[in-house]
């Protein structure tokens, strides 16, 4: 991108370019956490044992494809915003027990959320509506992983 996308004031019309290199940053955190999700429901779609967890499963892989959409959206925003999408992914977590791996993914769904909510602030706050509406998108799927994951483990 050009030093000049991100050097720029823009007043009124939008972000200045310290909100802009905020928001930027909290994107590439939202970023590599969207490759930690894709890597944990890949690995946990296939090691989920128990015919309890069948179901939730194959949701687990559905989760996998959201999450990758997901991450080619929120590293479009970035590009779009002046900056450089992170090739870093968060470091997954693990287990061998199946409960525990739903648990991992359900802690994780809950702090994208809660980090997609205050880039929702920073958006707005930078007058990037668009952005904004984009983030709003993605908390509606990532609402729903967390209530297939609470309905796997018996939470709602």
């Amino acid at each position: 991108m050009s030093e000049d996308r991100n050097s720029k004031s823009l007043g009124s019309e939008g972000a200045s370019a310290s909100g802009r290199e905020e928001i930027i940053a909290g994107l590439n955190e939202d970023l590599a956490r969207e490759y930690k999700a894709i890597i944990q429901y890949v690995v946990f779609s296939s090691a989920l044992k128990g015919a309890e967890y069948s179901d939730i499963a194959e949701q687990l892989k559905i989760h996998a494809s959201q999450e990758l959409a997901h991450a080619l959206e929120v590293a479009r925003q970035i590009d779009y915003l002046g900056g450089t999408p992170t090739m870093k992914s968060k470091e997954a977590e693990s287990s061998e027990d199946s409960k525990e791996m739903l648990e991992i993914d359900l802690r994780a769904e809950q702090e994208t959320i809660k980090n997609y909510k205050e880039r929702i602030v920073q958006a707005e706050r930078a007058q990037e509506f668009a952005l904004s509406a984009k983030l709003r998108e993605i908390i509606a799927q990532e609402q729903d992983h967390e209530i297939d994951l609470k309905d796997a483990l018996g939470l709602s």
